[in-house]
C-alpha cells in the first residue's frame, strides 16, 4: 500500500498543481473565463449534473455502443491472429491485405460509412470494432509468434495438439501481449464512438459536447469532457485491475 501511494504521489501532486494554476489563471483573467471557466467553476457544473442523474442515459448510450464494438473486435481479432499467428500459409495471403488497411485513420473511414450503414448504432459499432481491431490483431499475431518452441514441442510429446494445443498453451502464452493491444484498442474504440456520436449521433456524450459547444454552454461542456475523462480512466483502470488477476504470470 505504502509503495502505490508513492508511486502515486508525484502524479497527484503535477495534477493539483496544474489545478490550481488554472484556477488562479482564470480568476486573475489571465485567460478568459468566459471560454475557459475555472475548475472551481466546472467542479460546481459537474456536481449539478451529477446530482440530477444527467449523466447515466448518455453515458451508458456511448458505453453500450463502446462495448458491443469492443466486444466484436476482440472476437474477430484475437480469433484471426489465432490463425495468422499459426499458418505461414494465411498470415502470406493476409498479411498484405493488413498492412493496406492498417494504417488507414479509423475516422477517415466514418464519412463512407455514413453512405453504406447510415447514422444508426450500427454505423457507430462498426467504426469502434474496426478502430479497436488492428490493435488486437497485431498483437494476438505478435504473440502466438512469440510463443517458445520448446513450450509447444514438449507439449505436442505428452500428446497435446490442435484445439487443445492452442487453448492450453499457445493462447495463455500469448495472453500478455494479447492484453496489451486489448488496452490500446479500448482507448482508440473511445475515441472512435465519441467522435462518431458527434458526427451523427442524436445521444450520446459525443453529441452532448458538441450541442453544447454550438449552444455556447462552456460550462457544461467542460464538465462533460471532464465526465469522459474520468470515465475513460475508469475504465482502464478495472482493464489493468481485470488483466493483473486474470494474467497473474504477466511480467510486472
Amino acid at each position: 500500500m505504502y509503495r502505490a501511494a508513492t508511486r502515486l504521489l508525484p502524479g497527484l501532486a503535477s495534477f493539483v498543481v496544474v489545478l490550481v494554476i488554472w484556477e488562479l489563471a482564470g480568476r486573475y483573467r489571465y485567460v478568459n473565463p468566459v471560454l475557459l471557466p475555472p475548475p472551481s467553476v466546472i467542479g460546481s457544473t459537474l456536481w449539478e449534473i451529477v446530482r440530477s442523474g444527467a449523466l447515466l442515459e448518455p453515458l451508458g448510450q456511448t458505453f453500450l455502443l463502446l462495448f458491443v464494438g469492443y466486444a466484436l473486435a476482440c472476437l474477430f481479432g484475437i480469433a484471426l491472429g489465432l490463425v495468422m499467428g499459426r499458418s505461414e500459409v494465411i498470415y502470406g495471403l493476409l498479411e498484405p491485405l493488413i498492412e493496406l488497411l492498417r494504417p488507414i485513420p479509423k475516422a477517415a473511414l466514418v464519412p463512407p460509412l455514413f453512405l453504406f450503414l447510415g447514422f444508426g448504432a450500427t454505423m457507430k459499432i462498426t467504426i469502434v470494432a474496426l478502430a479497436a481491431f488492428f490493435p488486437i490483431l497485431i498483437a494476438t499475431i505478435q504473440g502466438v509468434r512469440g510463443v517458445d518452441r520448446v513450450a509447444i514441442d514438449t507439449a505436442r510429446t505428452f500428446g497435446c495438439t490442435g484445439l487443445a494445443l492452442n487453448l492450453r498453451i499457445i493462447l495463455p502464452a500469448s495472453l500478455p501481449m494479447i492484453a496489451t493491444g486489448m488496452r490500446v484498442g479500448l482507448g482508440l474504440g473511445l475515441i472512435l464512438v465519441v467522435l462518431a456520436e458527434m458526427l451523427a449521433g442524436d445521444g450520446g456524450v459525443g453529441y452532448l459536447i458538441l450541442d453544447m459547444q454550438r449552444s455556447f454552454a462552456v460550462r457544461q461542456m467542460y464538465a462533460w469532457i471532464v465526465i469522459l475523462a474520468a470515465a475513460g480512466l475508469a475504465i482502464n483502470a478495472i482493464f489493468v485491475f481485470v488483466e493483473a488477476r486474470a494474467i497473474p504470470w504477466r511480467a510486472k
